[in-house]
């Protein structure tokens, strides 16, 4: 059955975020902030929109699927933020929310007479979520960022792919993504410190930043060793056997048992218990010296069973394993049917729309999905004459003047 579409009861309920962003960092923090109860009132340029509007893989009408996700649980206005009159109404708007979030690269707010000090003096307990490629501060700050770049310097990029070859990307906007998570950890930190002392502040999340709060143990293992991560494919060095292993019917299966206790239970299961105490794999340190070594007999012993034997004994017998799974798998596996993990959206476009649900899940105020995103200015009416108490002829005059 499609989601409910009409309430929540998350726990944001009664936060109002002016969502004034673009494309995926800033947009993926009002999504996720949305999915638990906050009102979201996106700004997007009149005629135009934002530009997430396009992006992805489209389908056969040209209509984006990404957009029906990272808009969800929004409002939509249309207001030109590059005319003064729009600023003005971007300040009216602002003054009657919790947060406002941007994306622009830094100066941008400034410009437009919407910096943090300025709109603070009104409104002391406003939080501002700046997202963008460098931060805020420093000597990068101004220059554009994209979530590519920011993947680049925060090291991930450098890591990631074969070592034969040049570095690799993951298929998703990941940088984009962890700003943005690390974005809403901000705001509810944020959120907190207000609770308890009435005060606002601003939210500064990087790119580059999320990306390397990422990267382990990366830096120290750079400044007391001398030792660089390279690109290692499928595998993390010394994390054996950790790996994708041929099952007989041509399928792979993933088997994660470099911990010791578990890597004598899966001796066991190929009927070599011997090796969980064999000098050379009994510990962490001598099975990844023995990388290749290990992962040959392991596939020598995979190889002899269907993916499904396979997984069935590596789950009787409790070894971590899996199938790396496709859309198609997801759709099917009991799991993600059992756990709500997708859910079904009533879409005016596509009928009854499958998206990723709501996460984490809370077991008091859970968060939910109210309704796919919205048509461009589809909530020009309940906002500006609701919500702010427009007239008729301020309306019609912000319209004819292009700024709605």
């Amino acid at each position: 059955m499609p989601a409910d579409q009409t309430t929540s009861n998350g726990p944001l309920v009664g936060l109002r975020v002016i969502e004034m962003g673009q494309l995926l960092a800033g947009p993926f923090c009002g999504q996720l902030l949305g999915d638990f109860g906050a009102e979201v009132i996106k700004l997007e340029s009149p005629g135009v929109g934002d530009p997430m509007r396009q992006w992805g893989r489209e389908s056969s009408d040209g209509k984006s699927l990404w957009w029906p996700v990272v808009a969800r649980n929004k409002k939509s206005v249309t207001c030109n933020l590059r005319d003064a009159q729009g600023q003005h109404l971007a300040r009216e708007l602002i003054a009657t929310a919790d947060i406002v979030i941007e994306n622009f690269r830094p100066g941008t707010m400034e410009r437009w007479g919407l910096d943090y000090d300025t709109l603070r003096a009104d409104h002391p307990d406003l939080i501002m979520v700046r997202v963008s490629g460098y931060g805020q501060t420093g000597p990068y700050a101004s220059r554009a960022g994209y979530g590519s770049i920011g993947e680049a310097m925060g090291g991930i990029r450098y890591t990631t792919g074969d070592p034969d070859r040049p570095p690799a990307r993951t298929g998703i906007s990941l940088g984009d993504s962890l700003a943005a998570v690390f974005a809403t950890i901000g705001t509810l930190a944020a959120l907190h410190h207000r609770n308890r002392t009435g005060q606002g502040q601003v939210v500064d999340s990087a790119i580059y930043e999320a990306v390397l709060a990422m990267m382990e143990s990366l830096l120290p293992e750079w400044a007391v060793t001398g030792y660089r991560r390279e690109r290692t494919g499928s595998v993390l060095p010394n994390v054996v056997p950790s790996n994708i292993y041929p099952a007989g019917d041509g399928d792979l299966v993933l088997i994660a048992a470099n911990q010791d206790t578990v890597f004598a239970r899966l001796a066991a299961l190929m009927g070599r218990p011997e090796l969980a105490t064999d000098e050379r794999y009994s510990s962490h340190t001598a099975r990844g010296a023995r990388m290749s070594e290990l992962d040959d007999l392991i596939a020598d012993w995979t190889i002899e069973f269907d993916a499904d034997d396979l997984l069935a004994r590596l789950h009787e017998g409790g070894v971590p394993a899996g199938r790396i799974y496709t859309p198609r798998d997801m759709f099917a596996d009991p799991h993600f049917a059992a756990r709500d993990a997708i859910a079904r959206i009533a879409h005016p476009e596509f009928g009854e729309l499958p998206m990723q649900n709501v996460v984490p899940k809370l077991s008091a105020t859970p968060g939910a999905i109210r309704h796919a995103g919205p048509t461009l200015g589809q909530h020009n009416d309940e906002v500006y004459r609701e919500i702010l108490g427009l007239g008729e002829d301020r309306i019609a005059a912000l319209s004819e003047a292009g700024v709605l």
